[in-house]
């Protein structure tokens, strides 16, 4: 489960970004089965990011966590989706532009 504001922000804006694709490009009112996997495969790996809330976007990342296929599928996603946020999702949209800003991610800092 994701703990940290910035996280579930992120979470959100690519469930947000997953279902205009699907709605508008898959044509369906639910997500289709492809969809729904890329989905919970974007949402699994952004919980297990070691960047937590130092986390840049995933772009600018050093750490390609995706398999290839799937991360081929985001970038899909997010080009079709990503300039349509700004009028379907403005605040989401503009809190991830000004996320990329952050050059390089933080790594989470181990307790002990």
């Amino acid at each position: 489960m994701l703990s940290n504001n910035r996280l579930k922000r992120e979470a959100k804006t690519i469930v947000a970004m997953i279902s205009m694709y699907c709605r508008e490009i898959h044509g369906g009112k639910m997500l289709c089965g492809d969809c729904v996997n890329l989905q919970e495969y974007a949402l699994q790996r952004l919980e297990k990011c070691p960047y937590q809330e130092g986390k840049t976007t995933c772009v600018k990342c050093p750490v390609h966590c995706y398999k290839p296929e799937m991360r081929e599928k985001v970038r899909q996603v997010m080009r079709y989706a990503g300039p349509r946020m700004l009028f379907k999702h403005p605040i989401l949209a503009v809190l991830h532009l000004l996320d990329g800003i952050q050059e390089k991610p933080n790594k989470k800092r181990q307790a002990g």
